[in-house]
């Protein structure tokens, strides 16, 4: 099985989600991407940078390499597509196809490095793949 998290910029929500499903999955013939609906060419900010420090430092995971974009293949051999983003519309995947493999999750981005939020939506993203990984057990 193949899942494909997508938010819009793959530089905070999709990764976490990525990051987490990777650390706790014990099934080996699911793998798991992210992807961004945009993808941007620019480096980290130190927002991102100080972010990234702040989800490594409460929960242990690493957020590894830049934003990259959704590609056409990607979504074609992926059996389960997870928008993990709030600001992601629907509209986007409504083709009848997608409709039953695409899931909307709706977590909150994080623009400005506050702890507080940035934690909230980390812990809101575990709890939701937490329960994806008991649904595919």
């Amino acid at each position: 099985m193949n899942i494909l998290f997508i938010c819009k910029y793959n530089r905070f929500r999709s990764k976490v989600a990525e990051a987490y499903f990777k650390k706790i999955n014990k099934n080996k013939n699911i793998k798991v991407k992210s992807a961004g609906l945009f993808e941007l060419d620019k480096p980290l900010s130190s927002t991102e940078n100080l972010r990234n420090k702040i989800i490594k430092n409460n929960f242990g995971l690493i957020i590894k390499g830049g934003s990259k974009g959704i590609r056409v293949s990607e979504l074609e051999k992926s059996d389960k597509i997870i928008v993990v983003a709030s600001d992601i519309p629907r509209i986007v995947f409504n083709h009848p196809e997608d409709k039953k493999k695409v899931e909307f999750w709706k977590a909150v981005d994080d623009t400005k490095g506050e702890e507080a939020r940035i934690n909230k939506t980390v812990k809101f993203i575990i709890k939701r793949v937490d329960r994806l990984i008991k649904k595919l057990k």
